[in-house]
This record gives C-alpha cells, sequence and structure tokens, in this order.
C-alpha cells in the first residue's frame, strides 16, 4: 500500500518540478533572446550609420543587405545554442528530479507509515490480550458446565476466578479509554504540591508492598509544580506499581524529588534486574512487554509505562527510563511553578 502510494506521491512532486522547471526555462529563453535581439539591433544601427557615409553606398547597398544576412545567421546559431544547453539542463534536471522526489516522498510517507504499523501492532496486540481471559472464562464455565453434579463451594471458586478475568477485562478497557481521553483532552494545570502529591502515593501503594515486604523509602523535596493533581497522582501509581511489581520481595523502592534546572526531578527506583537495553526504546509503547527477567514474573498488559507516558505529556512533562547499579529507574521532569 504504502510502495504505490509512495509512487504517486514521487510522481506528484515531479509535475510539480517538471512543471517549475519549464516555466524557468521559457522565462530564461525569452529573457535572453530579447536581451540578444536588442544588442543585436543596436549593433545594426551602429553599422547601418557607418555604411551609409561610406563612398559610393548611393549606388550599392549590398554591404548592408550581407551584414543583415550575417546577422541573421549568427541569431539562428545562438538559438539553436540556447535550446540545446537548455535542453539538457532539463534533462539534468529531470533526472536529479526523479530521485529527489522519490526521496522526499519517502520521507514524507514515514511517519505515516510507522504510525500505521503502530497502530496495527496495538489492533493486533490488544486483540490478543482480550482474548486471553475470554478464553479463560469460557473453558472454565465450559468445564463447569460438564459437570453433573457440583457443589456450593465448587460454584464460588468458579465465580471468583470468573470475576477475576472480568476485572482484568474492566482493567484493560479503562486504561485504552485513559490513554484516549489524556491524548485528546486537555488538562487544566495548576500548583500542586509535589511532596503530599508524594506522600499520597506512598501511603495508597504500601498495602501492595506490604504484601511483597518490600520497603518504599520517600525522599522528596518540597516544592510546587505545575500539573493536574489527579492525574499525578496516578502516574505515581504507576510508577510505584511497576516498582514494586518487578522488584524482589524484601526489597526496597525509593521515591524521590529535587528541584534542578527550573524542574522538578522525581524519580523512582527499584532493585529488580532492570531493563534489557533492546527494551529500553520500547517500554512506553502501548502493549509492550520484554521477554525478559524483569517481565517474566510480572502479569499485566504493558499498559501502565503508556499510560504513565502519556499523562506525562499531558501535564507538559518528560519520563524517561534508566538502569542503574541497583535497578531499573523511572524519571519525570516536571515543570516548578515560578
Amino acid at each position: 500500500m504504502f510502495k504505490s502510494a509512495r509512487i504517486k506521491l514521487t510522481l506528484f512532486y515531479l509535475a510539480v518540478l517538471v512543471a517549475f522547471s519549464l516555466v524557468v526555462t521559457f522565462s530564461i529563453r525569452i529573457l535572453a533572446e530579447r536581451e540578444y535581439l536588442q544588442s543585436n539591433l543596436v549593433q545594426r544601427g551602429e553599422v547601418h550609420q557607418i555604411i551609409v557615409k561610406l563612398p559610393g553606398y548611393a549606388r550599392f547597398n549590398r554591404p548592408t543587405d550581407d551584414f543583415v544576412d550575417f546577422q541573421q545567421d549568427q541569431e539562428a546559431q545562438v538559438r539553436s545554442q540556447l535550446n540545446q544547453d537548455l535542453l539538457y539542463i532539463n534533462i539534468s534536471a529531470l533526472i536529479v528530479s526523479v530521485a529527489f522526489s522519490y526521496w522526499f516522498a519517502g520521507r514524507t510517507l514515514k511517519p505515516i507509515e510507522e504510525a500505521h504499523k503502530a497502530q496495527a501492532r496495538f489492533a493486533a496486540d490488544a486483540s490478543h490480550e482480550l482474548r486471553t481471559p475470554l478464553t479463560s472464562l469460557k473453558l472454565e464455565n465450559e468445564v463447569f458446565l460438564r459437570q453433573k453434579t457440583f457443589t456450593e463451594q465448587e460454584a464460588r471458586e468458579l465465580i471468583a476466578s470468573n470475576l477475576e478475568e472480568v476485572q482484568r477485562l474492566e482493567g484493560l478497557s479503562s486504561n485504552l479509554l485513559a490513554l484516549t481521553q489524556y491524548g485528546n483532552t486537555p488538562l487544566k494545570l495548576g500548583g500542586v504540591p509535589a511532596k503530599r502529591l508524594v506522600d499520597s502515593a506512598v501511603k495508597l501503594a504500601a498495602p501492595v508492598a506490604a504484601k511483597k515486604k518490600v520497603q518504599l523509602k520517600n525522599e522528596a523535596a518540597v516544592a510546587m509544580i505545575r500539573g493536574h493533581h489527579d492525574s499525578l497522582a496516578q502516574l505515581l501509581n504507576i510508577l510505584l506499581d511497576n516498582a514494586i511489581k518487578y522488584g524482589p520481595e524484601k526489597g526496597t523502592v525509593t521515591i524521590g524529588g529535587r528541584v534542578e534546572d527550573g524542574q522538578y526531578l522525581l524519580w523512582v527506583q527499584d532493585e529488580g534486574p532492570g531493563i534489557a537495553e533492546q527494551d529500553l526504546p520500547h517500554i512506553f509503547e502501548r502493549l509492550y512487554r520484554g521477554d525478559t527477567a524483569r517481565t517474566s514474573k510480572a502479569g499485566g498488559y504493558g499498559l501502565g509505562l503508556s499510560l504513565a507516558r502519556a499523562i506525562a505529556g499531558a501535564n507538559g512533562a518528560e519520563i524517561r527510563a534508566v538502569n542503574t547499579k541497583t535497578g531499573a529507574c523511572l524519571m519525570v521532569r516536571i515543570p516548578v511553578v515560578k
């Protein structure tokens, strides 16, 4: 599809360049010919004035006729040479225009092609992620219905399992909806106390950390940042949940913040295996999960960090991930209220 589109766009660019080249060529030819003819007219007038003063001009005017014939032959040669030169120039320009048009068409379509591939990959991945819990629900219920008798405890276990899968589907759909909202709906930004925001996020993540016996270490400095409170709270929850999920049991997750270069640098550090180098450029993509030791121990759909990036962008912040000696570190730069 994109190959044919590139060829069509190349032809369009080529047509524009050829039309421009022809306009320039005819303009140059007309101007050059006009300049040459005006110069010849001046020369003819000067020569005619000289000839008429020669003795015997009244009886013989042949010298003037010979000069006129010579001038006309010269004009014809100049026109021919000018047409030949312009033809060579246009052929060279056409060859260059074909190469340039093809290159520029590819450059123009590249972002569109990448977006199309990302959309197709996202649709395929989302379909796969939706199919997994739905298939599980279907199989569990089919197996249960084949039983001739079942106890109340078995029924409760099936319902609980179904509810768990439904909850996963609900989380997936909610995250997908949130991604769309943060990309299309502008947020009302204002002053947000960073220290208070971090304290609330740590308090909310404490029960999850307690289950893995993970210690949460709060090193956030006091500052007033510019952003949307609820969305930034969701961003911190995602980062803390990610660090707890991929960190080891009985480990430590550190969340800190300080003012640096007119911005508030917020970071969440875990003690896990880190992020594989080949995965670093992709971890903020939708539904991306690298096949590494970091992801093998955790579930999820790969939407958390992509949602975090969408939230950061909606708040005018920047987010990136790096590996340190002790694990992975996710850092967010948020504007500070001046």
